[in-house]
């Protein structure tokens, strides 16, 4: 490719003026002006001024809510939601405090039901005339996933963009998106670097590397020489139980170009331990002191048989494999000078891996050379493809009206797979000039035509969501096609749901249900729950804390690879079978492997775990058992602990609002984290114990409590204690035995995590509730809403016969007008 032209330069600029345009737009309709006003009824401000101006009556107020800042205007945003947080506190019968102040039951339904129908006709009059959903952009990971299926790259090109704000765990929220210079400028390089890796595919022949290596290549280690290679014992290249960073890494095995990469292994156990084999991690990096992240590959267990194992990584160019054992309950070898010599390992009597074969080859999961270019060129003619190899160039001289009619073909096809929908002629005839302005300054067809697909990239109805709707608010065909693809795979519409949006057929509901269960299987959407349960479940932030070795010895990266995987599987298995809610909090099983059901404790007494080997598989637990369910799971755990140490605060508020779908507000800025006068208390019961006291807390507190003191007897690596670890100089000792009872906000009691988990389960209706709004906010980038509240109940209602199935909620949701509608 020549060099980029100041015109093809301004084509990115063209649509960032376009972009801003949007943006303020955005602006305007989530701030409606003035003459939308709507004003909360007279009635409801004196039912405020006779049942609590006695503890809110000025800027002392208690919980710092004063009755005489409350405006009346639902327009404004803040407004309208202090108003829903009132009713809603009536409603549940925290304010007034009931100790305070006996509210008789009509009183406040004359109140709250008025107040309800109000809140509820402004939000849906508003919802009418500017959508439920705003414009919202592609995320990170949609923007590469398209870039990589429009384009039929397998560039990893969320690595080029900076970390997205998550808001309520979620990445895609339409309010809480921006679009800021810099942003924009990294779009650019974004967009460049998908055209660049998509037209080098194209220009470059497939690679074809492969190497097929016996333990005499993939050892490094002859006698006398110092490294951290493999070396060659019996006939097998081996790699001893170490601490020592790198150790294992397998020099021959560094790769020649980025790309994806299929691994054989073949591999066996070394000096084992009675009871189980070695742990070993597969990870991949350049390996040294000046690049010291590894990326995680996979995981196995090495055995006295050797086993074969498959994998499929990214690898950039110059990245090489490392493969040793990586179980820390093993005894670890002592090497000197940070490189291990031949044989330094064997007199420790370590365990080890022994490898007896390792397999690499280059793999193109995003379509081979010929689909990139079908996608690419489509069916132009081949006086222009050979323009793509320049030892063939034998270009026609310029032609302006059949270059004209051939870049117009190109465009339209690519910009309506790009847009997502068929593109309007005004907006062809724009990118088209530019592209024609390029091949009229003198570059070839195809630089031209690239510039136009730049273009077509740069644009806005790319980068946003664009979703059309009729006047009553009901999606068009290729608006549900998108929300549905973008849901379910997180990338574009594939051609069999471009199909179904061309024939118009997307609202019926069998054919929804159809292309759900086809999406579901797809490449993209098998890995749906692995997705949405990153964002829901903050799983994304497993890696933010690092346990500290002392106080957690047995904590590795297998372990915690284990841990994602028993969510993911147990996750799967919810929808796959359509199991009951119930089951997310109540279940009798779990998912686990050999290294994950040792990590945990667990005995033959308490789980089937005799045969368990090193994949993930389903195991029967004990009712009895604190293991089984969502909230038993070790990446749960510890994505809600604080590092080290527990908070019941924490995990409350995470439960309440991820699981049982009950929002904690922030606490008010007047009531400190910890109040003054808490000299004495000695455990964080007790401390916690003045929040319950203190009636501005006592209301978020009996939501929050009961579930954070529940999981107290799991610490912040996820394994059962039965006392808290108190910290003495360098080392841990047991302290006070852990107290998990207390009380739920509806009287009932428990005195175990079992008997609260047994409590929650039954709470089938709130369970299903939440998920479905969950379902609904990552489907659409809108949080449940004041108004939506009755079609999640319907979404509810709906799936009671399937005792609130788990896919039952998810195509109970697709079909619904959350869903379908702006």
């Amino acid at each position: 490719m020549r060099p980029i032209s100041p015109l093809r330069l301004a084509t990115g600029f063209v649509w960032i003026a376009c972009l801003a345009s949007i943006s303020a737009s955005l602006a305007n309709a989530a701030n409606p002006k003035s003459h939308d006003k709507w004003a909360v009824e007279a009635s409801a401000v004196e039912f405020l001024q006779d049942h609590c101006i006695d503890c809110h009556d000025g800027s002392t107020g208690e919980g710092g809510f004063d009755i005489h800042s409350v405006s009346t205007d639902l327009s404004n945003a803040a407004n309208l939601n202090q108003w829903v947080s009132i009713h809603d506190r009536v409603q549940n019968g925290e304010m007034p405090p009931p100790e305070e102040i006996e509210l008789d039951t009509q009183t406040a339904r004359d109140f709250t039901e008025p107040l309800r129908h109000q809140l509820r006709t402004f939000q849906l009059d508003q919802q009418r005339r500017i959508g439920r959903v705003r414009g919202r952009r592609l995320s990170n990971e949609q923007l590469s996933r398209t870039l990589q299926d429009l384009l039929r790259v397998e560039l990893p090109l969320e690595d080029l963009m900076p970390p997205e704000q998550r808001v309520g765990g979620y990445v895609h929220l339409a309010s809480a998106q921006s679009m800021s210079h810099f942003q924009l400028s990294t779009h650019l390089k974004v967009v460049d670097a998908a055209l660049d890796a998509a037209f080098a595919k194209v220009l470059e022949p497939t690679s074809d590397w492969e190497i097929d290596m016996a333990p005499e290549k993939i050892a490094n280690k002859p006698k006398g020489r110092r490294n951290r290679d493999p070396e060659m014992r019996k006939g097998l290249a081996v790699v001893w139980s170490s601490g020592m960073i790198f150790y294992g890494r397998i020099s021959s095995t560094r790769v020649p170009e980025d790309g994806w990469y299929e691994i054989t292994l073949t591999a066996s156990g070394l000096k084992m331990p009675e009871d189980h084999g070695v742990w070993c991690s597969v990870r991949s990096g350049e390996c040294n002191s000046g690049a010291p992240l590894l990326s995680w590959v996979g995981s196995f267990e090495a055995e006295a048989e050797p086993k074969t194992m498959t994998y499929q990584a990214w690898l950039p160019k110059g990245h090489m494999l490392e493969v040793r054992p990586a179980d820390r309950t093993l005894k670890q070898g002592r090497f000197q000078g940070g490189q291990v010599g031949f044989g330094e390992g064997e007199d420790q009597d370590l365990p080890g891996v022994a490898m007896h074969s390792l397999k690499m080859k280059r793999i193109y999961p995003g379509g081979d050379r010929k689909e990139s270019r079908d996608r690419l060129l489509g069916r132009l003619p081949l006086r222009y493809i050979r323009e793509l190899n320049r030892s063939e160039v034998n270009v026609d001289k310029f032609n302006e009206k059949r270059d004209r009619n051939e870049l117009r073909a190109a465009i339209v096809r690519f910009a309506d797979l790009a847009f997502r929908r068929p593109t309007d002629a005004a907006t062809i005839e724009s990118i088209l000039q530019l592209a024609e302005e390029e091949r009229q300054s003198g570059a070839t067809f195809i630089d031209a035509l690239r510039a136009g697909y730049r273009a077509v990239l740069c644009s806005p109805r790319f980068i946003y969501l664009t979703e059309f709707a009729d006047e009553s608010g009901k999606l068009d065909d290729w608006a549900i096609a998108s929300r549905l693809s973008y849901f379910l795979t997180g990338s574009m519409p594939d051609a069999a749901l471009r199909k179904a949006a061309d024939q118009g057929v997307l609202r019926d509901a069998e054919e929804l249900q159809r292309q759900t269960d086809r999406l579901l299987q797809t490449r993209r959407g098998q890995h749906f729950l692995v997705d949405f349960s990153n964002q829901w479940l903050d799983l994304l932030d497993i890696d933010f804390t690092e346990p500290d070795r002392r106080l957690f010895r047995d904590f590795d990266p297998t372990v915690q690879a284990a841990m994602l995987d028993e969510t993911h599987h147990f996750l799967q298995r919810l929808l796959n079978e359509d199991r009951p809610i119930r089951e997310l909090v109540g279940a009798d099983y779990t998912f686990l492997n050999t290294r994950l059901a040792r990590y945990y404790g667990l005995t033959e007494s308490e789980a089937d775990i005799a045969d368990l080997d090193d994949q993930t598989k389903l195991v029967r637990v004990d009712p009895e058992s604190p293991r089984g369910g969502l909230l038993s799971h070790g990446s749960i755990l510890k994505v809600t602990a604080a590092g080290n140490d527990t908070s019941p605060v924490l995990r409350g508020i995470w439960v309440s609002e991820r699981v049982l779908g009950i929002e904690i507000p922030s606490p008010p800025e007047n009531v400190p984290a910890v109040e003054p006068d808490i000299r004495g208390a000695k455990t964080i019961r007790e401390l916690l114990a003045k929040h319950q006291a203190d009636s501005s807390c006592a209301a978020c507190h009996q939501n929050i409590d009961p579930p954070g003191f529940a999981l107290e007897n799991f610490d912040a690596g996820g394994r059962w204690r039965e006392r808290y670890m108190q910290k003495r100089g360098n080392a841990y000792k047991p302290g006070p035995a852990v107290d998990p009872s207390f009380e739920m906000p509806d009287g009932s009691t428990f005195d175990s995590f079992v008997t609260f988990r047994n409590l929650i389960a039954k709470k089938d209706e709130r369970l299903a509730a939440n998920v479905a709004s969950h379902f609904v906010t990552y489907a659409t980038g809108q949080t449940i809403q004041f108004a939506d509240r009755d079609r999640i109940e319907k979404i509810v209602s709906n799936s009671k016969d399937n005792q609130f199935g788990f896919r039952s909620l998810l195509d109970e949701v697709i079909r619904s007008d959350l869903f379908l509608s702006k």
